[in-house]
């Protein structure tokens, strides 16, 4: 129980008992999921001729999707409020070009919005250009942020038959444009567990923002990377400063740990000496 506990701890890097600790907040529920199989995350690549980011495939290798739902109580009722979430690897299903808006002959597509496809687009390392929802881009979802946008893994770029390798992290928000968000998934994992999940929390990186009804759980539950003040400090005597929200300590995979070899006895021959060197392995106590 102990060793399952840990693992969730390790995934959620301590959110969970910085919201058990807010007023307001009633159920907070984390999705226990096993680690996703290697042969998955390679048949995944060769359908859709693409490398998985590394930070991503570390992130598979150690839980099959993410899911940590909160709830606050209003009127002696539970209201949910936060939702933090991460597709299955199964569920990271492409947004094809074909994909039509409606239900009719000759409907227009997702592609012909790319109606500025010929046009140059000035493109810099913070904000690379955006996607095009045609054969240049291949874009599958990470979030359907509750029907108020999606988050979405990007490969820019692309040609027939060319395996992709680089990718951002974008939100396509309702009327379907494209904002940045971050350039790896390490990132945008610490952006989601910062914000709390809170409703509509991609907006923010909008230049209209978020709904007001959004922007006043904002005001009640502010995101941690707004909060300028030191924390509560948890039972091992660790404040939760921002910068203790390190994701590459979460994804360490769950394998099996490797059985040490057994000592070999070093012999010196004489007038010689024999040098013996001693290997550390990292052994992670995790559940199967």
């Amino acid at each position: 129980m102990e060793k399952k506990k840990g693992v969730a701890e390790r995934l959620t890097l301590g959110i969970t008992r910085i919201l058990e600790s807010m007023p307001g907040v009633a159920d907070t529920r984390f999705v226990e999921r096993e680690p996703a199989e290697k042969r998955s995350l390679l048949s995944w690549e060769q359908k859709n001729t693409c490398i998985l980011p590394e930070d991503l495939r570390d992130f598979y290798l150690t839980t099959d999707g993410f899911t940590l739902t909160w709830s606050v109580t209003l009127d002696n009722e539970c209201v949910p409020v936060g939702c933090m979430m991460i597709n299955s690897v199964v569920r990271l299903r492409q947004l094809h070009p074909p994909t039509t808006l409606f239900s009719l002959p000759n409907a227009p597509t997702l592609a012909d919005l790319d109606w500025d496809g010929g046009s140059t687009e000035s493109e810099s390392e913070d904000c690379p250009a955006v996607p095009h929802f045609d054969s240049r881009s291949r874009i599958f979802e990470l979030d359907s942020c509750g029907g108020n946008g999606k988050v979405c893994l990007v490969y820019r770029n692309c040609s027939q038959g060319i395996v992709a390798q680089q990718s951002h992290i974008w939100f396509l928000d309702r009327s379907l444009y494209w904002h940045y968000l971050t350039p790896t998934f390490t990132s945008y994992y610490r952006l989601m567990l910062t914000h709390l999940g809170l409703p509509e929390w991609q907006y923010s990186f909008t230049p209209y923002g978020a709904s007001p009804q959004a922007k006043q759980w904002e005001s009640l539950y502010p995101p941690l990377t707004f909060q300028r003040e030191l924390g509560p400090v948890d039972p091992a005597g660790d404040t939760h400063f921002n910068n203790k929200l390190d994701p590459t300590k979460a994804f360490k995979g769950r394998s099996k740990v490797a059985t040490p070899k057994k000592k070999q006895s070093i012999q010196s021959g004489p007038g010689g000496s024999a040098k013996g060197h001693v290997s550390v392995g990292k052994h992670a106590v995790v559940r199967r």
